[in-house]
């Protein structure tokens, strides 16, 4: 018993009887409808899952038996095959072409090509009669191919059909829309199908759009151009972005008759740009992105005629329009047996690189006495162009687990670091001695982060972002380093050292606010950009694990000046440090970093408002340049020096000076005015009270004497005291008794 509107006598079709479990769950069983008693359900498209036809029952084109399982009636199959393929292989975005790969690999029968029989014509008349084409880019345009249909019948796919577009997640819109994605996944070659009456007069203008020029596509959106794109046109504008998407204008819709069958080829690298510029990717732009053979667009143009005929009733007419700027010559290429071997490093038979090689539909030839003349199919035209490439075709066929692992040959050359390579892995060692775990984040940040760092908002756009919300290339190392922290402290990680060593992204004339907070352009499409490597270290928490001696404090200032200073240390290198505020910094906690003179960072203490938008309790760090840090490293450069003949002296000194006056200050005038016998001054005691006035501290320092070729005396000593005294004074300090 069926209620729908579309049931009659005489139909064939889909039924489930009682015990058939519909999609969604629901288990069929026998039921009264007014009275009647009903044995199954009639089936609708949607029930069957071939499509979203719920309106009415699918009534079945195919004839059987009553009681002939469905399975049997037309191809449905619950397997598909879903390929990761290599951005080069264009030519298995066809099943045609993943089927001769089969039968390369697997020795298995192939089918002869689709495209090997043409359709004949069936109509009097000639498409050159109602149809024209002018291409006035063939550069960008190298070959458009058109053939008319009359007569045409619009209406549903049959099930085969539907169902193997539904398999591969295809949509049936109608038999004529159906053929011309049916033949672009058989063969990877796009197609198009215009409303011939919709376009005025038949001529259709291959042209490139006027800057803002605008066209409504077949999604609804209205897209606008500029001057490099390239559109198909008709006598009052554009009809569809070439090699895209159509438009609404020529679209074929139920009142269809005549159709115009457009198969073209584009310039790869023109389809990729403007597909990028319109954020608009298809099925069709993605094939024609890798750049196309034009001898494929009359493959197409064959299976997709006799499809017209076979599922549209339409008469063929005679000719074929065909605007081919040039053929691109075959590669023909030869392959040597030596370096078939060499590249391989095995022996591999020329008769077993012939099979090969012919499998994959290449033509073979004998060239000399160990050599091929290979000529490379019009499918793989842009991807095999060198003797390399078919190497590589004979490598992966025969096995590339079986060829043997072999170091490339290198004379006499031997491989080693370079001085940087060998410093910067120095000190990425040093920061994991001193219990910091590396993180490598992305170089893509969200374009408010500046914001949350209160630095410069300019940053250096991308003109393909990954996502909406990584838009934007880092300047900074520190958004990479508290995404990270917060990500393990969510999942109750005790405490985070983290440190990443990697490269900021700044632009070619940075601002003066220094290298940390140095800003970038802005703009649709990528901006030049300098590159700069940097070191950066984030402590969330205490730096030590927790003792049963006492609680750990989490880590402050001091703690990062310390693993700084260790770092440098482990490369030679001094550094010094200037109180300077940063707005991602607590204020009163944050220096400026210096090495040799220049201007490498900063180390601080983190803001309570930067590490609450991290949800951070607290966070010290430090971001240096890594280029004046190796630039002034002695590391490898050291020379042997006798440090235990003899005796060092030593003398402390206290000094009062300003609060203001920074440690770093005062251990670099006692360095300077102790010359050479001074060899360290250590700051190791600071104190501020009621004896040394307010307004001032005193700080204490060790001082170490030491001649290399003699003891010192206290006589030799005096005077260089004396001169330190001098410089503490010069800086408005006094020695305490």
């Amino acid at each position: 018993v069926c209620g729908a509107t579309n049931v009659d006598g005489g139909q064939t079709v889909a039924v489930a009887l009682p015990g058939a479990v519909l999609p969604g769950g629901q288990q069929l069983g026998k039921a009264k409808l007014r009275g009647v008693e009903s044995d199954g359900m009639i089936l609708s498209e949607r029930e069957l899952e071939l499509g979203e036809d719920h309106e009415g029952i699918m009534v079945l084109s195919e004839t059987a038996p009553a009681g002939t399982p469905l399975a049997e009636v037309f191809p449905v199959t619950d397997q598909v095959i879903e390929l990761d393929l290599n951005p080069n292989r264009v030519d298995c975005l066809g099943v045609y072409g993943v089927a001769r790969e089969v039968h390369a690999i697997t020795g298995a029968p192939l089918a002869a090509p689709p495209w090997d029989v043409d359709a004949e014509p069936s109509s009097s008349g000639s498409v050159s009669d109602v149809a024209s084409v002018r291409v006035e880019v063939p550069e960008l345009c190298p070959r458009f191919t058109a053939r008319g249909f009359e007569a045409v019948t619009l209406g549903p796919s049959p099930l085969w059909l539907r169902a193997r577009l539904r398999a591969v997640g295809q949509r049936s819109i109608s038999n004529a829309v159906d053929i011309t994605n049916y033949v672009m996944l058989m063969t990877a070659q796009p197609l198009h199908a215009f409303d011939l009456d919709r376009v005025p007069g038949g001529e259709i203008v291959v042209r490139t759009a006027r800057d803002g020029e605008k066209m409504p596509t077949l999604d609804g959106v209205e897209r606008t151009f500029d001057a490099e794109s390239v559109l198909v046109c008709d006598r009052d504008g554009p009809t569809s972005i070439a090699g895209i998407m159509g438009g609404q204008v020529s679209e074929v819709a139920e009142t269809t008759t005549r159709v115009l069958l457009e198969v073209a080829t584009w310039n790869g690298v023109n389809i990729l740009r403007t597909s990028s510029l319109l954020g608009l990717r298809t099925d069709a732009s993605m094939r024609f992105e890798k750049q196309l053979h034009p001898e494929l667009a009359m493959r197409a143009q064959a299976v997709a005629s006799k499809l017209f005929v076979e599922l549209c009733g339409a008469r063929m007419l005679s000719g074929t329009i065909d605007e081919l700027a040039e053929m691109p010559a075959p590669h023909v290429i030869s392959l040597r047996g030596a370096r078939l071997d060499s590249l391989l490093g095995t022996h591999v038979e020329l008769s077993e690189a012939t099979d090969h090689l012919a499998g994959l539909e290449f033509g073979v030839e004998p060239d000399g006495t160990n050599a091929l003349s290979v000529t490379v199919p019009v499918d793989r035209h842009y991807d095999v162009t060198r003797e390399a490439d078919v190497i590589e075709e004979v490598g992966r066929l025969h096995g590339l687990d079986q060829l043997p692992r072999t170091l490339p040959a290198h004379g006499e050359r031997t491989g080693a670091l370079t001085r940087e390579q060998s410093l910067r892995r120095r000190a990425e060692d040093a920061m994991v001695g001193l219990g910091f775990d590396e993180i490598v984040a992305w170089h893509f940040v969200a374009p408010d982060l500046p914001k949350r760092l209160g630095i410069d908002p300019a940053m250096v756009s991308t003109g393909n972002p990954i996502s909406t919300d990584y838009t934007a290339m880092r300047t900074t190392l520190l958004g990479g380093l508290l995404d990270a922290a917060r990500h393990n402290l969510a999942r109750d990680a005790e405490r985070v050292a983290l440190f990443e060593s990697g490269r900021a992204h700044l632009p070619e004339a940075p601002p003066a606010a220094g290298p940390i907070s140095a800003g970038v352009f802005a703009g649709r499409m990528p901006a030049p950009a300098r590159e700069v490597h940097r070191l950066g270290a984030l402590v969330a928490g205490p730096l030590a694990p927790r003792s049963w001696r006492e609680e750990p404090e989490p880590a402050g200032f001091y703690d990062a000046k310390g693993v700084l200073e260790t770092l440098c240390e482990a490369l030679g290198v001094e550094v010094a440090l200037t109180p300077s505020p940063q707005p991602f910094l607590h204020p009163g906690r944050a220096a400026r970093v210096a090495i040799a003179g220049v201007d490498a960072g900063w180390v601080g203490e983190l803001h309570p408002r930067v590490a609450a938008a991290w949800d951070l309790p607290s966070g010290v760090g430090f971001e240096v340049d890594v280029a004046p840090l190796l630039e002034a490293s002695t590391a490898g450069r050291e020379a042997y020096e006798d440090v235990t003949t003899f005796p060092a002296l030593y003398q402390d000194l206290a000094v009062v000076v300003d609060e203001g006056l920074p440690a770093a200050g005062v251990s670099e005038a006692v360095t300077v005015a102790g010359g050479a016998l001074l060899r360290s001054a250590r700051v190791f005691d600071l104190y501020r009270g009621e004896q040394v006035g307010e307004g001032r501290k005193s700080l204490a320092l060790q001082l170490e004497f030491r001649a290399p070729d003699h003891t010192l005396t206290d006589d030799e000593v005096a005077p260089v005291r004396e001169a330190i005294k001098a410089a503490l004074g010069a800086l408005g300090g006094s020695l305490r008794e």
